[in-house]
C-alpha cells in the first residue's frame, strides 16, 4: 500500500471546491490552507493562457519533514501517508524549513504544525479524501500507487506526469498531468507579478520583489510574459531569534575553545580570574542561546520534549544534547572555580580541570558546527545546503570568541598571553570570515534557482545593506582597520555587530524565496 495523488491540470477549472471541502472536513482555520489552487498566466495579450494547479502536501517517499522533526510529531505511515500529531508538536517550525513545497503551516488556534494528512480518517474507513469527492471535474485522483489496477496507476501509465522539485530527492507522490513550468517552478514568476489575489509571501515583501536569477520562459511568441495571479500566503517561519542564537552560540563555544586550546597546548598561564571570566562568558551566552531557541518556539512550554522524547535523526535533537552536555560540563568546572574564588575550597581538582578542557573542546567544537547539519536537513532552503557551512560556523565561533574576550578584558584583566591569543583569533577570524563569505557568495556556483535567488537577495536585493554595510564593512573591513591602529575592543564590538548582520541576512533571505 502506497497512497498518492494525481492531479490533472487540464481538467481543473480553478473553482476552489477542493480547498473549501478540505477546510470543512478538517476544520482548517481561516488564513491557512492544506490544499489550494495556484493561478499562473503566460503570454502577452491577446495570446494569454491561465493555468490552474492544485498544491498540497506531496506525501513524499523520503519526507524531510519527518527526519528533521525533533519530537516525531511528523510521521510516515506504512501506507505512505505523511501525517502529524499536534499534541506532540513543539512549534519549532523546522519541518516548514525542510518542506520544499510550502505544504506545512502553523495552525493559528493550536500554534502547532499541520498539513494535508490525506484525510487519513476517511481513508482508514474506505472513503476517499474530501477533495477527491468534491471535485466537479474529477481532476483529483487518490489511490494506491503499488496497485497496478488502481485508477491512479492506470492514469499515470496513460499520461506524461510531472512532479514538483524532483531535484530535491524527496520522491514526491503528488503527480501532475499537464503540469506547467510556471506553476511547478515558483521562482519562474518571482519578480514579474504586479498584483495578486493572494500573495506567496507577505505583502510588504511583495513590494520589494527581486528579479529571478533564472531566464524567463520561452515557449512561443508572447509566452515570455509570466506571472502568478493567485496563491496563498506563506509566512516566514524563523525570525530574529535564530540569527541571535547563532551569534550567542558562537560566542560561547568560541570563547571556551580558545581557553581549552591555551590549556592543552600550554599557550598561556590561565589564572583564576581568567578562568572565571571565561566560564561566565560561556555559561552566560549558552543561557542566552537557550532563551532565544525557546522564544522562537510556537509552543515554548513544550521545549523540554526535545530532551524527553527525542527523535534522534533530527540535528535539532542532536544539537540540544550537545549543548546540554557542554553546558553541564562547563557548569560543573565553573562552579568549582567560583568556589575557589570565594574561599569555599582550596583548589579545583586537577582531574576535573583536565576532563573539562579535553572533553569540553570537542563539545564546544560540536556546538559550534552542528547547526550546519541542521540547516542541511532543511531541504526547503537550498541556499543553506553549502559544504562550506560547518567551516564557516567554526570560523565565526573563533572570531566571536576572540571578540568576546577582548571586550571582557575591559572589565576583568585577563592573562596577557591569553589576551594575545584572543587578539590573534579575532584578527585571523576576521580575514578568514571575509574570505569564506566571498567564496560562498561569489566563488562557488549555487546549484539551484532557489539558492541563486536567495544569494541575489543577500548581495543585490532586500538584504544588500545587511550584507555590504553590515557584514562586509562594519563586521569585516572596519574591525580589521581598528585592529591595525590598536583599537582592539572597538574592533571586537564591530565584529560582533557585523556578525549579527550577516547571520540575519543568511537566515532570512532564503525564507523569502517562494517554494510554491
Amino acid at each position: 500500500m502506497n497512497y498518492g495523488f494525481l492531479i490533472n491540470n487540464s481538467k481543473c477549472i480553478g473553482c476552489h471546491a477542493c480547498s473549501t471541502a478540505c477546510k470543512s472536513e478538517n476544520q482548517v482555520p481561516l488564513g491557512v490552507f492544506r490544499t489550494w489552487v495556484k493561478y499562473t498566466e503566460v503570454g502577452r495579450y491577446p495570446d494569454v493562457r491561465r493555468n490552474f494547479q492544485v498544491n498540497r502536501c506531496n506525501h513524499c517517499m523520503n519526507p524531510p519533514c519527518v527526519e528533521i522533526c525533533p519530537v516525531a510529531a511528523m510521521t510516515q505511515r506504512d501506507d505512505g501517508i505523511v501525517g502529524y500529531n499536534a499534541d506532540l508538536c513543539i512549534g519549532c517550525k523546522s519541518c516548514m524549513q525542510a518542506c520544499p513545497y510550502n505544504s506545512i503551516y502553523i495552525d493559528p488556534e493550536t500554534n502547532t504544525a499541520q498539513k494535508c494528512h490525506f484525510c487519513a480518517h476517511r481513508v482508514d474507513n474506505g472513503i476517499e479524501p474530501a477533495c477527491v469527492v468534491v471535485c466537479p471535474q474529477h481532476a483529483i485522483v487518490a489511490g494506491d500507487l503499488d496497485d497496478p489496477a488502481s485508477e491512479i496507476s492506470r492514469e499515470i501509465s496513460k499520461h506524461n506526469v510531472t512532479v514538483r522539485k524532483p531535484e530535491q530527492g524527496t520522491a514526491p507522490k503528488c503527480f501532475y498531468v499537464d503540469g506547467h513550468q510556471a506553476a511547478l517552478t515558483p521562482t519562474v514568476t518571482e519578480g514579474h507579478s504586479k498584483s495578486f489575489l493572494w500573495g506567496d509571501i507577505p505583502s510588504e515583501e511583495m513590494k520589494q520583489a527581486e528579479p529571478s536569477c533564472e531566464p524567463l520562459l520561452y515557449m512561443g511568441d508572447g509566452e515570455h510574459m509570466v506571472q502568478t495571479r493567485a496563491n496563498v500566503g506563506h509566512k516566514v517561519p524563523w525570525h530574529w531569534q535564530v540569527p541571535a542564537y547563532l551569534v550567542t552560540k558562537g560566542i560561547a563555544s568560541g570563547t571556551f575553545m580558545l581557553m581549552a586550546m591555551a590549556f592543552i597546548y600550554h599557550l598561556a598561564d590561565l589564572g583564576g580570574p581568567t578562568k572565571v571570566a571565561v566560564g561566565l562568558i560561556t555559561m552566560g551566552f549558552l543561557a542566552l542561546t537557550g532563551v532565544f531557541l525557546i522564544l522562537d518556539l510556537e509552543r515554548p512550554e513544550r521545549f523540554i520534549r526535545v530532551m524527553l522524547r527525542p527523535q534522534f535523526k533530527s540535528w535539532l535533537v542532536r544539537g540540544a544534547y550537545i549543548i546540554n552536555a557542554f553546558a553541564g560540563l562547563v557548569a560543573l568546572w565553573w562552579g568549582a572555580e567560583l568556589a575557589v574564588l570565594f574561599g569555599m575550597i582550596d583548589q579545583v581538582p586537577v582531574g576535573l580541570t583536565h576532563v573539562t578542557m579535553y572533553l569540553g573542546f570537542p563539545l564546544a567544537l560540536a556546538a559550534s558546527v552542528y547547526t550546519a547539519f541542521l540547516f542541511g536537513q532543511a531541504e526547503g532552503r537550498d541556499f543553506w545546503q553549502s559544504p562550506l557551512l560547518p567551516f564557516h560556523f567554526l570560523t565565526q565561533s573563533v572570531m566571536a570568541g576572540g571578540a568576546a574576550l577582548l571586550i571582557a578584558n575591559l572589565f576583568v584583566p585577563l592573562d596577557p598571553d591569553f589576551l594575545g591569543l584572543a587578539s590573534h583569533a579575532l584578527a585571523i577570524g576576521l580575514v578568514t570570515n571575509l574570505m569564506m563569505i566571498f567564496l560562498g557568495e561569489f566563488g562557488m556556483s549555487h546549484p539551484t534557482d532557489t539558492a541563486r535567488s536567495a544569494a541575489h537577495k543577500i548581495t543585490h536585493g532586500e538584504y544588500k545593506v545587511h550584507f555590504w554595510g553590515g557584514a562586509i564593512v562594519v563586521g569585516g573591513l572596519l574591525p580589521i582597520g581598528l585592529m591595525i591602529v590598536g583599537l582592539a575592543p572597538v574592533a571586537a564590538l564591530a565584529a560582533l555587530a557585523g556578525l549579527y548582520f550577516y547571520e540575519h541576512a543568511f537566515v532570512m533571505a532564503p525564507q523569502k524565496v517562494p517554494n510554491s
